[in-house]
């Protein structure tokens, strides 16, 4: 049975004044009106006019009463007087640095790497207290398991882009193992054309460590999350924009520093090379017609590390309730 989030654990993770992961589908400004529902995710660096870092990701999603029963679930805490939302996540994406066409490490730069994982996820909503929590259990794999080398590949014969070089110098096979909690709250609420609420995530595992805060914006047609109940599908028309800045404290990143069991990469970076704070800022805007829902949106981060660069890239998202 799972568990209610104590409400010390609560006010611990509201007190802390926090690199965001780069698929994010569980934020309620994502929201998808409905517990049944599938959902589409591409990023591509492209869209900011870069090639490089983080490179390109894509997600499947689905929501589904039946996956209550995800064995899983047992570990993904609630809060307390909610209801729930249920979900699974495969997700894929791939690193490298600012060149991909030298066939040498690139030191002091961004070591190649790629990502595979399975996400179960809980999103319980309190529309009394007008909170949201998303409890998420990723599992995978970092390293040459997770084939970004071949995705990549295959995306640049596609586009006729040049085969990209130096993936034999990846982050080598690990295990992905992290929980994560996103805690959101409403602050203040304009009819239904404004919104503004905080968000506080906390990310621990073999893959990263972390702590973020930050607020979200929503302006246009909103369907608030945060209400005692969704319209249903033949009222829900919504569009609007986003904006949501972040500021993060990064422990630990295995995409940047290698795996926590393997350490035999041949390349990463040393932990007095990460820059420990980062700012990222999301802003997009979402359409959500009947049982379809769309979404363009862009990222800005700043560098992860002393000698890199700040980064920018963007994404579309697909979705359709059920």
């Amino acid at each position: 049975m799972s568990r209610p989030i104590p409400g010390i654990f609560l006010f611990l993770l509201l007190s802390l004044s926090l690199s965001a992961q780069r698929i994010d589908q569980t934020a309620s400004f994502r929201n998808v009106v409905g517990n049944n529902y599938i959902r589409f995710h591409y990023d591509n660096d492209f869209v900011g006019k870069t090639d490089y870092y983080y490179t390109q990701g894509y997600s499947f999603e689905i929501v589904a009463p039946a996956l209550r029963k995800n064995p899983v679930n047992k570990l993904l805490v609630k809060l307390n007087n909610s209801y729930s939302k249920y979900g699974l996540t495969f997700e894929h994406y791939g690193f490298t640095p600012t060149s991909i066409k030298s066939n040498v490490i690139l030191y002091n730069d961004r070591p190649f790497a790629g990502c595979i994982m399975l996400k179960s996820f809980r999103i319980s909503v309190d529309t009394v207290q007008k909170a949201r929590l998303t409890s998420v259990i990723s599992t995978g794999m970092i390293g040459p398991a997770a084939f970004a080398s071949r995705m990549q590949s295959t995306i640049h014969k596609w586009t006729g882009d040049q085969d990209p070089k130096g993936w034999q110098y990846q982050i080598r096979n690990d295990l992905i193992l992290n929980y994560e909690l996103n805690y959101e709250k409403l602050i203040y609420k304009y009819a239904n054309l404004f919104e503004l609420n905080t968000n506080t995530q906390l990310r621990l595992g073999t893959l990263s460590d972390k702590l973020q805060a930050g607020l979200t914006l929503k302006l246009g047609n909103i369907n608030s999350i945060f209400s005692r109940s969704e319209k249903p599908f033949s009222r829900n028309f919504q569009i609007y924009i986003y904006n949501q800045p972040l500021v993060s404290l990064v422990g630990y990143d295995a995409a940047l520093s290698g795996g926590l069991f393997s350490r035999n990469s041949p390349y990463t970076l040393s932990s007095s090379q990460i820059n420990r704070v980062t700012f990222q800022d999301n802003f997009g805007l979402v359409v959500h017609c009947w049982r379809l829902y769309i979404e363009y949106y862009q990222s800005f981060l700043t560098k992860e590390f002393k000698t890199g660069w700040d980064h920018r890239w963007g994404g579309v998202k697909i979705g359709f309730a059920i």
